[in-house]
């Protein structure tokens, strides 16, 4: 059902081999052919991926977007503002490729700033990596503009987001 509103929501443990094969899926289109294949897909890596779904899923911080046949058609992750001036970082949005400019990105990306301004956060940071230009594209119609002071960590271009406080 390419199109339909996904449904958003919290990841649970039994999510985890699903959340980490769209993970793996959708990393391997943006790296493949920049970096080599066993730093996206290799055993280790595969391995070291889910270590970290497992960790972040019980955390309570990974949404993910469901279509009408129960398919995982997305999958995102952030990291608390708690101890971070208020500012969140969205660490992960992935979206099953065959899935694209269907809406589930931006489903995911409006759940993730509705639940970050429940919170409390004033604003968001992510890296995206320097090749994934349609993911820059995203981000930048949504609001995220480059970071004024650190603007590229490593290979990946830093994007912030400022949060306008949630309508009561």
């Amino acid at each position: 059902m390419i199109g339909s509103t996904p449904r958003i929501q919290y990841a649970t443990a039994a999510d985890l081999d699903a959340v980490t094969a769209l993970h793996a899926e959708a990393r391997a289109t943006y790296y493949r052919g920049h970096l080599p294949d066993e730093a996206f897909e290799g055993p280790e890596e595969l391995a070291r991926s889910r270590a970290g779904w497992a960790t972040a899923i019980p955390a309570g911080r990974v949404l993910c977007a469901w279509d009408a046949d129960g398919a995982l058609t997305g999958i995102a992750a952030y990291g608390g503002h708690e101890k971070s001036g208020g500012v969140v970082t969205l660490s992960q949005l992935h979206v099953r490729p065959a899935r694209w400019r269907g809406g589930v990105g931006t489903a995911l990306h409006t759940a993730c700033v509705t639940a970050w301004r429940a919170a409390g956060a004033t604003g968001a940071r992510l890296e995206v990596y320097e090749h994934n230009v349609r993911a820059q594209s995203f981000y930048a119609a949504r609001g995220w503009v480059p970071d004024p002071v650190a603007p590229r960590a490593g290979d990946h271009l830093v994007l912030q987001l400022t949060l306008a406080p949630a309508a009561e």
